[in-house]
Formats: C-alpha cells, structure tokens, sequence
C-alpha cells in the first residue's frame, strides 16, 4: 500500500514538475552539446535542455517527506542520492553554465564522491541498525561478510555503480528505462524483509516514470549527470541498505557493460596506439554505428535488464 501511494506522488509530482521546470531550464539556455565525434544522428539534439535530473531528484524529495517519520531508515538513501546529485548539479552547471567544456576535472569529481562514500562508509561501520554482511545469490538465503575488504568493496560497488549509471546515460529514456528495470527487482526483497524503504522506492520509481514523460524519445530534457550520477547512487546505497550489493553484478549488468566497454575501449586504444574494439563507447553508441535505431538499442538494453530482474527475484528466492 505504502510503495503504490509512493509511486503515484511521486509520478504526479515529476510530471508536474515537467511543464515548470523544462520551459525553465531552456530560458536559462542550459543546453545539451552533442558531440560531433558521435552519431550523426544525435547532432539534432544539440540544445535540448539538460540538467532535467532536477525533476525526479525534486519529486523524490517531496515525495519522501511524507514517509520520513514513519520511515526513518530511507534518510541514508535520500541523503546519498541527493550528494551524488548535487555533485552531478555542480559538473552540469561548469559545463553548460560556465562554458566549461569537460565540467569537473576527472580527479576533482572523484574526490567529492570519495569524500561522499566515505562519509557513508562510516554510517555503515558505526551504526547499529546497518549491517555489512551480504546476501549470496542462489545460495538459499546464506549471508557472508568480506571482512577487511568490506570498506574497499563499499567504495567499488558504490562509485561503479554511480559511474555506471552515468555512463549508461547517452541515449533517450535509456539510463531511466535501466534504472526502472533495476528499481523493480529492489522493490521484491524491500517489500519480503519488511526493509521499510519501500517508501523511498515507491518514490524513485514514480518519479522516473514521470521524467519518462518529458525524457523519452524524442527527449525533450536531458537528466545530465545530475541525475544519472544521483540514480546509480540511489541503486547503490539501496542494495547496501537491503544487504544485497552482490546482486548489481545480475540485474545492474547493463551499467556494468557500459562502464567495461569504455575502460576496454580506452586500454586498447593506448595499447594498439590507435586501434579500437567498438566503434564508439559506451556500447549503446557502438550499437547506433551498427546500423541499429536509437530506440530499438533502448528497448533492448531495457528488456535485458527486465530479464535480468527476474533473474535476481529467482537467485534471492532460491
């Protein structure tokens, strides 16, 4: 009951949102720049309004503080989701704002996420209600801790998910069609542990479905990394907070790939001197080069991923 009347706020808030805040971001002139080294077809995009995270980020604010109260243990997930946006807000701002091309320096925004995940980290080792053990897939509910790699594989899992995220965000509705995917099977074991973030999920989920509105092709507003980077860290901290981040690597694989293809794509290219093994990364884009239409590689990566949560229900069942 408690996740129904979470989605339907949530998406009433962000479609609402949309007209206000969309118009708005377009008079700032907060515009996308498409890359010319990219497809061709994407040069159209130049312009769209970006920064549109803001949107759902907003609604699940809201949305949250009518279950804040009764659910006080969705504050870390809020708390992180809003860090990891804020950091996004900041890049997006030097970028289109400022005129910054490259936003953040590559070690500029990895500090601020460490600094985050380290903060986070601490909650985790020091709080009594937060537990680091993990719940093994397929293994009939057997949980195990990783002992002195249990801080290291926080810090993995949490930045690799938010950079996953990130990268998976370069096609309309894709990063936010994943996400849904991956929210959906987060819901099952929040809903079965009696976790009490079925408040914060209910909230996640409406509010996506209502940027979907405004972000599906054709987008009519970009989430920039406002809100890919705030997404991957709701997904992160959530499976934390649900004692499953093993459980990334089935249904978050569509990130996993995206990240793998760049840091493939970049090593062999330094290796051969030249020499590449996509035609472009992150793989959704090596797909468009292939001749594949932009929405039929979103509805793929998006069908993928709902099998992919069926497949976690199945290995937390079992």
């Amino acid at each position: 009951m408690v996740l129904s009347i979470a989605i339907i706020v949530g998406f009433a808030v962000s479609a609402g949102l949309g007209p206000v805040m969309i118009p708005f971001l377009r008079k700032l002139k907060i515009g996308q720049t498409i890359r010319d080294d990219g497809p061709e077809s994407h040069l159209k995009k130049n312009g769209t309004p970006t920064m549109g995270g803001i949107i759902f980020l907003s609604s699940l604010v809201v949305t949250s503080l009518f279950f804040i109260k009764s659910h006080p243990g969705i504050v870390p997930v809020l708390l992180m989701t809003i860090s990891f946006g804020l950091i996004g807000f900041i890049d997006d701002y030097i970028k289109v704002v400022l005129k910054r091309a490259m936003g953040f320096k590559a070690w500029q925004k990895l500090i601020c996420e460490l600094i985050v995940t380290t903060v986070y980290a601490v909650y985790m080792m020091s709080s009594k209600e937060a537990e680091l053990t993990m719940l093994v897939p397929f293994s009939g509910g057997r949980y195990v801790s990783a002992g002195i790699l249990t801080v290291p594989l926080l810090f993995f899992v949490i930045l690799g998910t938010v950079n996953g995220a990130n990268f998976t965000d370069g096609l309309d509705g894709l990063s936010t069609k994943v996400t849904l995917g991956i929210l959906g099977f987060l819901c099952v074991p929040a809903i079965m542990e009696n976790s009490g973030l079925d408040p914060v999920l209910g909230a996640m989920i409406g509010a996506l479905l209502g940027f979907l509105l405004y972000n599906a092709h054709p987008a009519k507003v970009f989430m920039g990394d406002t809100g890919s980077l705030a997404m991957g860290a709701f997904v992160a901290t959530t499976a934390y907070m649900l004692r499953m981040p093993l459980f990334i690597v089935i249904v978050a694989f569509v990130y996993l790939a995206e990240v793998l293809s760049v840091i493939l794509q970049v090593g062999y290219f330094k290796l051969t001197h030249g020499k590449r093994i996509f035609r472009m990364a992150p793989i959704h884009h090596h797909f468009e080069l292939c001749g594949i239409e932009e929405t039929r590689v979103v509805e793929a990566f998006f069908i993928v991923t709902v099998i992919l949560a069926v497949i976690g229900v199945i290995a937390y069942l079992i």
